[in-house]
């Protein structure tokens, strides 16, 4: 209902963003009262009411408590900029507390989703202008929920930046010997191409624990996962296919058989 006099409870709530039942509220306490009647008796707020309920939600919205608000809408004596100030410093300090919580919410969220604390723009230029950050995050939604990954969690999550580069040129060193055996035809089983093996399997157990069974089913992605084998190819034709095949014949020297290895 509306009136050339006022608007009704109804009309009023919907206009303010407010529930009847809080307009009710506000007029039994006397916050704001609707000043006017309609012809049919019906009560009904006029311009100034609606000018009134617009200052009460400023105030709300800013903290204020009810029974602050009406002195500052009826105390002529009231210092409202005072109040303003005061309750400006309030929400800075309340700002920089939530700030301060979400810095220590996002230090919890990244030690919970993996080790590495190094920005993206670090991580490439510690591992090169082929590194993809994204790896990281893939990593630890494929393997999040592993006992290998709380393992690398924990043995990564104090590591350096200087700690990183020494990892990254382990690897390094490892991919160019690794390179060169393949180039020079290093035999998969040779005594030459265990100890690659074994160097690549010590890399990874740096960040959790790799067994030779485990080690045989990452060397399968090599050739079954076109992302890996590109990575390996691109530093010497076919040495992803090689690499593999180095892997399973160093584990059945240690008494793994490749066909039937499974993850630990």
């Amino acid at each position: 209902m509306t009136d050339q006099d006022g608007l009704t409870v109804g009309r009023t709530a919907t206009l303010v963003g407010v529930s009847v039942k809080t307009l009710h509220h506000w007029d039994a306490v006397g916050l704001v009262r609707p000043s006017e009647r309609t012809r049919s008796g019906y009560r009904v707020y006029s311009a100034d009411d609606i000018a009134r309920l617009h200052r009460v939600l400023v105030y709300r919205e800013l903290g204020f408590p009810l029974s602050e608000i009406g002195r500052l809408l009826d105390d002529p004596t009231a210092d409202a900029h005072a109040h303003l100030t005061r309750q400006r410093r309030e929400l800075r300090e309340r700002i920089e507390q939530l700030e301060h919580m979400v810095s220590a919410v996002d230090r919890m969220a990244a030690a919970t989703r993996g080790g590495m604390q190094l920005t993206a723009e670090e991580q490439v230029e510690i591992f090169g202008s082929d590194w993809n950050p994204e790896w990281v995050d893939e990593a630890a939604e494929r393997w999040g929920d592993t006992k290998q990954w709380a393992e690398y969690r924990e043995r990564t999550t104090d590591l350096t930046p200087q700690d990183w580069q020494e990892a990254a040129a382990e690897h390094e060193t490892l991919h160019a010997d690794l390179t060169k055996a393949r180039r020079a035809g290093v035999e998969p089983g040779s005594a030459e191409a265990n100890a690659l093996a074994e160097r690549h399997r010590a890399t990874l157990s740096r960040y959790f624990d790799c067994t030779h069974s485990m080690q045989v089913c990452l060397a399968r992605k090599f050739v079954e996962e076109p992302g890996y084998t590109e990575y390996y190819d691109a530093l010497a034709p076919g040495l992803a296919t090689w690499l593999r095949d180095v892997i399973f014949a160093n584990a059945i020297t240690h008494g793994v058989n490749p066909e039937t290895a499974v993850w630990e």
